[in-house]
């Protein structure tokens, strides 16, 4: 059956390339809500052919598109009543960094080069819808009952890339309560012998820092000037120095601004920080430690005037840390790769996926769309140091078997 199945796979490479080709021929960068909304439309289609019916649910942004929730169709006639119905939820996003003027400009479009399949969105998000495709058409050609009598979600983000917490609430409401498996189809890195996936996600959390102190003449009242950027600058010393590697926190001073004219003491500046970890306590920890620089001050005037600093949390993204229910859904799909011959390894990721909105409430499992590298990147030189985003063609069919059968697996289904 693997033989056969590894065929019906291979032979329809070309189908699913081709949708591959127009998802990402639809440029659907965040802020594009009407790109966002046609891929949508256009995957609402597709997936149509399988049995699945859609429905759009509006970004809490307005300058968003729309969620799209797919919902399997399933027969009564082959309802099993002895088996309680499975529901399983696959999780892509419809939305990529880039703009329709920044494709143009690095003439970055669908192609396939060598083992490369270039494009927007090609492993991050594209290629993991096509996967999440490939996985069902399989299932429901070789496996109708599994299909059948399987309560599927297809859950696609209008504005993952923006971190919009959004779309995770909405699926909380949305994704029924006996949901077995959350299974997010983020890009596999790339690696020679193994097959990575994904089974932790570093929390984000972004601040606002301001230093406010007292404008002055640069040039003849110098010294009544207390002056916000030194102090900003002190400041973010002292926040650069709260990253701990060992401890697998960071804090990155990413935006500052200060000042207007070079010839005024500035009264105002401003930063904008980030910070990661993996460890909720070191999450929190960390969270703690930057706010407690609010009120803070170390630059006066020669008179006494004190700057003043103030630290506002603006956003926070809770971490996906290692937890029961990953490590069963991993180790299935560990198992299944032994079966398969194909070796697989845990991996954890500095980044955030809608993985970090629902591992609390369901066991979530990530990594599982094709290989590829060089996500959010656009800029290609001669030279080759800078490339375009790719997914890898060898890695789709091997990676579609390995998570059908851990599918299999999962539902406690014989294959």
């Amino acid at each position: 059956m693997k033989n056969t199945i590894h065929q019906y796979l291979q032979d329809e490479m070309p189908r699913y390339l081709e949708l591959l080709h127009e998802m990402v021929g639809i440029n659907s960068f965040t802020s594009n809500p009407e790109g966002v909304n046609a891929l949508g439309a256009y995957t609402a289609a597709k997936f149509a052919d399988l049995g699945f019916r859609a429905e759009f649910i509006q970004s809490v942004n307005p300058d968003f598109g729309k969620h799209l929730f797919m919902s399997s169709q399933s027969n009564p006639a082959t309802k099993d009543p002895s088996r309680p119905s499975d529901s399983i939820l696959c999780i892509a996003h419809l939305d990529t960094v880039f703009s329709p003027e920044e494709e143009k400009a690095n003439n970055f479009a669908y192609r396939i080069e060598g083992d490369r399949v270039y494009g927007p969105g090609a492993v991050d998000i594209k290629g993991g819808t096509v996967m999440i495709y490939m996985v069902l058409d399989a299932l429901r050609k070789f496996f109708p009952d599994a299909f059948e009598q399987t309560h599927w979600v297809i859950a696609l983000d209008a504005s993952e890339e923006t971190l919009s917490e959004d779309f995770g609430k909405i699926c909380l409401e949305f994704i029924p309560e006996n949901t077995s498996a959350c299974l997010v189809f983020e890009g596999g890195t790339p690696n020679r012998s193994a097959y990575p996936l994904v089974t932790c996600r570093k929390g984000r959390a972004e601040f606002r820092v301001i230093a406010e102190g007292r404008g002055a003449h640069a040039g003849n009242f110098h010294k009544q000037g207390a002056n916000a950027i030194v102090q900003l600058a002190q400041t973010i010393q002292q926040i650069a120095a709260l990253t701990n590697y060992p401890d697998q926190i960071t804090f990155n001073v990413g935006v500052v601004n200060g000042g207007s004219v070079v010839n005024r003491v500035p009264h105002y500046a401003q930063a904008t920080v980030e910070m990661r970890a993996f460890s909720p306590p070191i999450f929190q920890g960390g969270i703690d430690a930057i706010l407690s620089l609010d009120g803070t001050s170390s630059i006066t005037s020669q008179d006494g005037y004190p700057c003043k600093v103030s630290v506002e949390m603006i956003s926070r993204s809770e971490p996906w840390p290692q937890n029961p229910g990953t490590d069963r859904l991993y180790h299935i799909w560990k198992e299944t790769g032994a079966t398969l011959d194909m070796q697989i390894i845990p991996e954890e990721r500095g980044g955030l996926s809608d993985g970090n909105l629902l591992w609390q409430r369901f066991p979530v499992l990530d990594g599982l769309g094709p290989s590829g590298t060089n996500a959010h990147c656009s800029e290609r030189s001669p030279d080759k140091s800078k490339d375009q985003e790719y997914a890898l063609l060898p890695s789709f069919v091997p990676k579609a078997i390995l998570n059908l059968y851990s599918i299999l697996r999962l539902l406690n289904r014989p294959a």
